[in-house]
């Protein structure tokens, strides 16, 4: 499935580094990275431990800043945006899932989710975006109550309750088996396809890369290949 001609470039990175400074090591995460999302598309990154994914992910979520290259979002220049201009960015346009859930325990499922959309300008119902994920029956049990799959698919409704421009999934199923793993996946692939939200998926599993409409992968900072899948095919007939 190639990217259409005609697709609206969300995205775009030139010559991104990063450099940490830890005492006098120098840690350098990301070297001289191009990149470009495309509306409505599901990417998949991908690479080990240590190669960039995760600070690419946090440059382009607004979390971190690059050392020296340029952000686009939607043309415009993320290196421009004033400190209010960039909370109000990443709360109206990007969604984040993490490995880890980060839902409040004392509240439901339905509570954690109307979290976000209390700030949100226009949101979903809390009721609506847990539907998304499957989660109908599960909407007033607490955290405590459910499974890890089905925490972070309460995570995944509340990052998307939002409605934002673009979800971004930092290895979402590392801490869940296999089966759950899928379910989780599924989800993330029903928001793709049902809202059209451009959606990033950070993994170190090659298997998960079938599901995407582009495959990036990243190899000690820097990409290593762009490869569009000519097939998509639906995370339940993933097989790891």
């Amino acid at each position: 499935m190639p990217v259409p001609d005609d697709a609206e470039l969300v995205y775009e990175a030139r010559d991104l580094t990063k450099v940490y400074h830890m005492g006098e090591v120098s840690v350098h995460a990301l070297r001289g990275v191009d990149i470009q999302l495309y509306e409505s598309e599901l990417i998949v990154l991908l690479g080990h431990s240590g190669s960039g994914k995760s600070t690419l992910l946090n440059i382009l979520g607004g979390l971190d800043v690059p050392s020296s290259g340029e952000v686009f979002y939607r043309s415009q220049k993320m290196s421009d945006f004033s400190e209010s201009e960039l909370t109000r960015y990443r709360r109206e346009h990007v969604g984040f899932v993490f490995q880890f859930y980060n839902l409040i325990p004392s509240l439901t499922a339905r509570e954690n989710v109307a979290l976000v959309t209390e700030i949100a300008n226009d949101p979903m119902k809390p009721e609506d975006a847990l539907a998304l994920v499957d989660l109908e029956e599960r909407m007033d049990h607490f955290p405590s109550q459910m499974s890890g799959g089905e925490q972070q698919r309460v995570a995944i409704a509340r990052a998307i309750a939002k409605q934002p421009d673009v979800l971004l999934c930092d290895e979402p199923t590392g801490a869940l088996d296999l089966e759950t793993g899928i379910k989780v996946l599924e989800a993330i692939d029903n928001v793709n396809k049902e809202l059209g939200t451009t959606t990033a998926v950070i993994t170190h599993n090659s298997v998960i890369s079938a599901m995407a409409h582009r495959v990036i992968r990243l190899h000690d900072g820097q990409i290593g290949s762009v490869e569009e899948n000519d097939t998509v095919i639906t995370a339940k007939e993933l097989n790891w």
